[in-house]
């Protein structure tokens, strides 16, 4: 079990949203911005940042909640890994040793979220969560350790998947019961189903 007080956390809130036809991250659910709801997993956390495009809406809804936000580095092929190297970056710099991820588009992703990956990480440099529907690679804890594979993975020109990126590090898979907690808003219609009740 790796404490929790040594867990930064990253709200990856830097797409564009391309498929939903608007910023994602501020489509409004259950009464709040959709990204308010995946920010909420990281309340038992001692500290979180966000992964936002300069001048989005995500970066101006981070910053109005205090919580610092993280750009990606324009030299990097573009994509959430780059984003995720960003957040090792500041996790590093804040002293922790891991990074829990979430994506700003999966409202109803369960509360223990960063808890279970630390209970069942046994040693890996990763963890991610996965369901009977499959994997969900951006609900993953990080060791920083992997800030120098992913740097170099980067510069190399290449943006990998990322379920790819963790297999090669040895991550390990988590399983989730709930398979709709991780459903992802990726266009208005998946937002309207998140919406109904089970």
């Amino acid at each position: 079990m790796i404490p929790l007080d040594t867990i930064g956390g990253l709200l990856v809130a830097g797409g564009r949203s391309r498929r939903f036809g608007a910023e994602k991250a501020l489509a409004p659910f259950a009464g709040a911005p959709m990204m308010d709801h995946a920010a909420n997993l990281f309340a038992e956390l001692p500290a979180f940042s966000i992964s936002a495009r300069p001048g989005s809406g995500a970066e101006a809804r981070g910053r109005a909640r205090g919580v610092e936000v993280l750009f990606d580095d324009p030299t990097l092929p573009s994509g959430p890994l780059a984003g995720i190297l960003s957040g090792l970056a500041w996790a590093s710099r804040r002293g922790f040793a891991f990074l829990a991820t979430a994506p700003c588009d999966a409202p109803r992703l369960p509360a223990d979220l960063a808890p279970k990956l630390a209970a069942n990480i046994a040693g890996a440099r990763g963890a991610f969560a996965q369901t009977d529907t499959g994997q969900h690679p951006l609900c993953a804890l990080w060791s920083i350790e992997l800030y120098d594979v992913l740097e170099a993975r980067l510069r190399g020109g290449e943006h990998p998947a990322v379920r790819r990126f963790l297999a090669e590090v040895g991550a390990r898979a988590v399983h989730f019961e709930e398979a709709r907690a991780f459903a992802n808003a990726n266009t208005v219609e998946d937002l309207t189903a998140l919406q109904r009740p089970a």
